[in-house]
């Protein structure tokens, strides 16, 4: 891919997941604590298969542009690369074993420690992504 294009890919896929990130951390999670405790399990179900429809295609591509970057960045970019690219592992790391975690009690029952957790450890992820979205936009900068 033409480093230009993939760079703005790279920028757009993972400024949507700033975007997403702090929507979920700011309204998504805290509204968990509104949903009753009859119904909430049937709720949190049908959430995350909806949730994952509209995370999974700007993650994938931000995962596929992180990797060509570390490997095609020019080299002036590339310690931006490699810092994006750790960042991307610490978020997949903390969403696969801190997150997925709570969403799996929550899919089981209406567990108010689980979605305390769940709106805590997402913090991780938010300063993450904008660390990550951050660096996406400085990636942007023309060389002077």
């Amino acid at each position: 891919m033409e480093p230009t294009i993939l760079l703005l890919v790279h920028a757009a896929a993972t400024w949507t997941m700033v975007g997403l990130i702090w929507f979920v951390q700011v309204v998504h999670y805290p509204l968990f604590a509104f949903v009753p405790a009859q119904g909430f399990t049937a709720w949190q179900q049908a959430n995350l298969p909806r949730t994952t429809r509209v995370v999974l295609p700007p993650m994938a591509v931000e995962f596929l542009c992180t990797l060509l970057l570390v490997f095609q960045a020019p080299e002036r970019l590339q310690a931006l690369a490699w810092t994006g690219a750790a960042l991307l592992a610490f978020v997949w790391l903390s969403t696969i074993f801190l997150q997925v975690p709570c969403h799996g009690t929550l899919e089981v029952r209406r567990d108010e420690a689980a979605m305390r957790k769940l709106c805590a450890t997402n913090w991780l992820r938010t300063l993450g992504w904008t660390a990550r979205g951050v660096i996406a936009a400085w990636m942007l900068v023309p060389a002077s």
